[in-house]
């Protein structure tokens, strides 16, 4: 399949794995990209840059396709030394760049000198539009459905897709409920040229975090996951757990007096605690509704090449079945 997505990273399938906090290691990222995707790695769960180039340097020896990294900008007091990462990815040859959180902007000047691809993730309209007019090659468009930060404006993709296809001029990936066959073939519809998949491909053989984890998405259905933080305007959608619903009766009772302090048991450094050492009661991870459509633990190759396979059989029989009868 060749879309505007696949020509843009030169890769074989219009599939991209979204950056994910201690989930997009080397391995996994490798594995997406040996499979025809576009693997990520997460830059900010690297402690310093030059753990970042010791885990680029680990992909690069692990694959020989492309593969991108995620950098997440955030307001901080100390924010990390962003310029280091950078110039790590450029130094190591990385030719794709995820970005996320606050507009990046600042950095398109020097990533597009050395030839980088910048895709942008956005959870609305105004916010791909806004990504487009500074500069971005493509950008993902995020829909209320989730894992992460859906945004607060609340609009599925059913809705997010075609109106980003009304306003963009550059290409657009969807993500949000982005799991099989039928994911891609309505996000197509609905104008996108591929798809972004996180939550799907944390069930996967490659991905390095504990089976806890992997055996939690699969047993969750589309009813178990939540919404916190939504008082902060700082909305995360997460699976839920006992440190959820414990987060969640903390907001309730504090009301308009919310302050980030009064939660940060339940989602500051919780991260490792759950991915690495499968504690999945240790408090709030990124989860979307997804989750309900996730029934297996398949390596990437063959998660990969059943979408696209079956993809073609939706396009080529269902769908044209429709318009023989």
């Amino acid at each position: 399949m060749k879309t505007r997505i696949t020509e843009l990273f030169n890769i074989e399938h219009p599939i991209i794995q979204g950056g994910m906090h201690f989930v997009g290691f080397a391995e996994l990222a490798a594995a997406v990209s040996n499979a025809g995707g576009l693997g990520i790695i997460t830059a900010l769960t690297q402690r310093t840059p030059e753990d970042l180039a010791k885990e680029i340097a680990k992909c690069q020896k692990l694959t020989d396709k492309p593969f991108g990294v995620n950098l997440t900008f955030l307001p901080s007091v100390t924010p990390p030394p962003y310029a280091e990462y950078i110039q790590v990815i450029i130094d190591s040859g990385v030719k794709a760049v995820e970005t996320a959180g606050n507009n990046p902007a600042k950095w398109l000047p020097i990533l597009k000198e050395n030839n980088i691809k910048v895709i942008h993730k956005c959870t609305s309209v105004r916010h791909a539009l806004k990504a487009e007019a500074i500069g971005c090659d493509a950008v993902s468009v995020d829909g209320f459905e989730c894992g992460g930060h859906p945004g607060e404006d609340d609009v599925p993709n059913m809705i997010l897709l075609p109106r980003a296809a009304d306003e963009l001029k550059i290409p657009f990936v969807a993500s949000g409920g982005q799991a099989d066959a039928r994911s891609m073939v309505a996000s197509l519809a609905m104008g996108a040229e591929g798809i972004n998949m996180g939550t799907r491909f944390i069930a996967t053989q490659e991905a390095p975090v504990h089976q806890n984890v992997k055996d939690a998405i699969v047993g969750a259905s589309e009813l178990d996951t939540r919404l916190v933080m939504r008082p902060l305007r700082n909305t995360e959608r997460v699976l839920t757990n006992a440190n959820v619903e414990r987060l969640l009766e903390i907001e309730k009772e504090k009301g308009d007096d919310l302050k980030f302090e009064d939660v940060f048991e339940q989602v500051a450094g919780v991260y490792p605690r759950i991915m690495l050492e499968g504690d999945m009661d240790a408090g709030a991870w990124s989860c979307g509704m997804v989750a309900g459509l996730i029934n297996d633990i398949p390596t990437c190759k063959e998660l990969i090449d059943g979408i696209m396979s079956e993809s073609e059989a939706i396009i080529r029989k269902r769908l044209d079945g429709f318009l023989a009868a």
